[in-house]
C-alpha cells in the first residue's frame, strides 16, 4: 500500500509538472517600443481566485492547469491596457505575450478587429481583442470609453458615415453583451473624414478602416 501511494504521488508531481506553463512578456510604450515600469496584475479569469503583482516592465510567473488569466498593465501617464492568455496558447510550456501601452490623451486602435467588407458584422477572430477590452474595463470599474469608427474616403460619404456609425454601434453591443454598462460607453462616427494616410493605395485605404477606443475616465 505504501508503496502504491508513493508511485500516485511521483505520477501526480510529473503530471503537475508537465502542466505548469511559464508566462512572461514585457511592457513597452506603443510609439517608440521602449520598456515601461509599470504594475503588472494578474488574476485567473473571470474568477480572479488566484493572483498576483509585479512592478516592473517585464513580468513572468506560472500558471497550472486550464484556466485563462487576465493580465493587466498599468503606467502613469498612459492608458491602462489587458491581455488574456489560454494555456492552450502555450508552446513547449511557454507563452510569451507583449504589453503596449499608449499614452494618455491619443486613442489606441483596435488592431485585430475585423468587418465583413463593407458590413458592421464582426468576424469571430476579432473577439479576443474585444474580450480583453472587457476584462480591462471589468478591473477598472470606473472607465469611461468612446468608440470612434473610421472608413476609407471611398464611395459615398454618407454611406461611409453610417458604415462608421454601424460599426462602433456593433462594437458597444458586443461589450454590452458581455457585462459592461451602455453609459460606460460612448461611440462617435468619422466616416472618411479623419485617414490616416492620404495615399491612393489599397494598403493605405486599410489603414484607414479602422475603429479607435480613447479613454474618457480611468
Amino acid at each position: 500500500m505504501k508503496k502504491l501511494l508513493i508511485a500516485v504521488l511521483l505520477l501526480a508531481t510529473c503530471f503537475a509538472r508537465a502542466q505548469e506553463i511559464t508566462v512572461r512578456g514585457k511592457v513597452t510604450q506603443a510609439i517608440t517600443g521602449r520598456g515601461v515600469v509599470a504594475r503588472i496584475v494578474y488574476k485567473t479569469y473571470p474568477t480572479g481566485s488566484l493572483s498576483g503583482h509585479f512592478t516592473d516592465s517585464t513580468f513572468s510567473f506560472s500558471i497550472f492547469g486550464s484556466s485563462k488569466y487576465v493580465i493587466t498593465a498599468e503606467a502613469e501617464g498612459h492608458i491602462p491596457n489587458a491581455i488574456l492568455v489560454d494555456p492552450k496558447e502555450a508552446v513547449n510550456h511557454e507563452i510569451i505575450r507583449p504589453i503596449e501601452l499608449t499614452s494618455t490623451g491619443l486613442a489606441v486602435r483596435l488592431n485585430h478587429l475585423i468587418f465583413d467588407a463593407g458590413r458592421a458584422g464582426i468576424k469571430p477572430s476579432s473577439f479576443k481583442e474585444l474580450d480583453e477590452l472587457v476584462a480591462l474595463m471589468k478591473m477598472n470599474g470606473k472607465m469611461e470609453i468612446q468608440l470612434e469608427g473610421h472608413t476609407d474616403n471611398v464611395g459615398n460619404a454618407n454611406a461611409n458615415l453610417k458604415l462608421s456609425q454601424d460599426r462602433v454601434e456593433a462594437v458597444k453591443k458586443y461589450l454590452t453583451g458581455k457585462g459592461i454598462h451602455k453609459n460606460r460607453i460612448k461611440t462617435l462616427a468619422f466616416g472618411g473624414t479623419k485617414p490616416v494616410s492620404t495615399e491612393n493605395t489599397e494598403a493605405a485605404r486599410a489603414l484607414n478602416r479602422r475603429v479607435e477606443m480613447r479613454v474618457l475616465k480611468q
